[in-house]
């Protein structure tokens, strides 16, 4: 007997969380050799889940829940891109803020350009069905979108402040540049550009980084002010932790409503609570507010890598695209081709031009220092596959077979760039950078400890002052990513 619709919904639902579990269980036991992390345990789980509902279904279907771009734009990124911003060493992203943005936008838009040039005169040569300029420019956004959590994992932040300052931070102004691209895209006509369609193109890009910054940092300030005057925390600490979450959420929510970046604005709010809200609250309630974004943005992370891997066996999009692989087989290998030339064009003509900007030898960027940052943005994760959902797909499904090949084709690049580079990149890191430059084992020998004063009431009514060395526990940027 077929189940009713909402009882198959529950237990569908119910699958998917069992799967979040046994992905964040697993990916613990494998932490250790640093070779696995959460993002290649999702996949691969995803994967044998995927195997194992096409057995079970006799090929009708893979996955347990159909990819919604909403669920992923309204409730998955926000988390994520918000905790970048709140966990991001403020000092050392300020003080390379010029190379940041260059690298981040500067480096994006070169890629962009590299790839999206490169598939239209490439692709129109295969038989891959109808794509027009803007699914081709589209295409330059969604793969210059990077995933640099697998470098971060190894990087050590205190040991390399400057290279893992570039590297995370590059990575989410990156991410954010790709989705401002891809939005501007879609609201213009570019099957006739023009100078002046162009120049409104650019102009378009300025206005929605500047007003989703402002946007970003007027509502961060609002949190800061509003918490600061009334002390919510002194009668409710729940009070006070709910109205920051609802703060972060709700630039995110304004920005979709004034038709602006929210990806920027939501970073550069978590930026602003992090430096002025976050030090009005109470104790209890920083270390509330830092562990509960670090979850939420953990398990966004996962849920989208649990997905995507289960999605990669949709059968739907294989049957359409199986009556020719070899041209799907030739179109991945041509986008993989245009990430690494694009990156490479990118990271290294703007390491060049930094290091003669640059007089002091120290902080010039060695080889192998430039080599790392391009390894890093070489993954691609979470955003891209939800652009390329967003720009081929209606609710999940696609019937045309141009766009059933783009889909299958980002699939196949994040999951082969995901695993691939990810296993390398551990080795590949210890052989360009000396081994102290690795992040050790996560123990409490290795984070920073800071001395705190104790005091004690002697029963002569004297007070006695003891020393005690605290560990501190940094918390893992979850971002991506992504």
């Amino acid at each position: 007997m077929a189940l009713e619709p909402d009882q198959a919904q529950v237990n569908s639902i119910t699958l998917f969380v069992a799967l979040l579990c046994s992905c964040i269980v697993i990916g613990h036991l494998l932490e250790k050799n640093r070779w696995f992390n959460e993002s290649i345990t999702a996949l691969a789980i995803g994967l044998c889940t995927g195997i194992i509902i096409l057995l079970t279904t006799e090929g009708k279907r893979s996955h347990i829940l159909v990819f919604d771009e909403e669920l992923f734009f309204i409730y998955l990124l926000p988390p994520i891109i918000f905790n970048a911003g709140f966990q991001v060493k403020k000092k050392q992203f300020f003080r390379n803020f010029v190379t940041i943005i260059l690298f981040g936008a500067v480096g994006t838009l070169i890629s962009f350009v590299i790839i999206s040039i490169g598939s239209m005169q490439l692709f129109k040569k295969m038989d891959i069905g109808f794509l027009d300029i803007g699914d081709y420019l589209a295409l330059g956004a969604i793969f210059s979108a990077t995933d640099s959590v697998c470098t971060l994992q190894v990087l050590n932040q205190d040991e390399t402040p400057l290279l893992y300052s570039i590297v995370f931070g590059e990575g989410v102004v990156n991410d954010a540049t790709s989705i401002v691209l891809f939005n501007a895209i879609q609201k213009f006509d570019l099957s006739h550009i023009t100078s002046s369609i162009f120049m409104q193109f650019i102009g378009n890009l300025l206005y929605f980084f500047i007003t989703s910054t402002l946007l970003g940092v007027a509502v961060g300030l609002i949190s800061a002010y509003i918490i600061k005057k009334l002390y919510i925390g002194r009668h409710s600490t729940d009070r006070e932790v709910a109205l920051m979450i609802l703060m972060a959420y709700l630039s995110y929510m304004m920005a979709e409503l004034f038709n602006l970046s929210s990806i920027v604005t939501v970073f550069f709010c978590g930026i602003v609570m992090s430096h002025y809200t976050w030090h009005n609250v109470t104790e209890s309630s920083r270390i509330t507010t830092k562990h509960a974004f670090a979850t939420l943005s953990f398990i966004s992370e996962i849920f989208i890598f649990l997905y995507v891997g289960m999605d990669a066996l949709d059968i739907e999009k294989w049957k359409i695209v199986s009556k020719s692989p070899g041209t799907s087989a030739g179109v991945s290998s041509i986008l993989l081709g245009l990430v690494l030339a694009g990156r490479a064009a990118s990271i290294f003509p703007l390491s060049f031009i930094f290091n003669l900007i640059k007089r002091d030898q120290s902080d010039k960027f060695t080889l192998k220092q430039q080599v790392t940052i391009w390894w890093a943005g070489l993954m691609r994760g979470s955003v891209s596959m939800a652009l390329a959902y967003n720009q081929f797909t209606r609710s999940g499904h696609t019937q045309l077979r141009g766009n059933a090949i783009m889909i299958t084709s980002t699939i196949t690049v994040v999951l082969f760039s995901t695993v691939v580079f990810g296993l390398m990149t551990k080795p590949l890191i210890r052989l360009l950078l000396p081994s102290k430059h690795l992040s050790s084992t996560m123990s409490s020998d290795s984070f920073p400890s800071k001395t705190t004063q104790i005091f004690h009431l002697l029963p002569t009514g004297k007070l006695q002052i003891m020393k005690r060395e605290a560990t501190t526990f940094p918390v893992q940027p979850a971002y991506a990513c992504s």
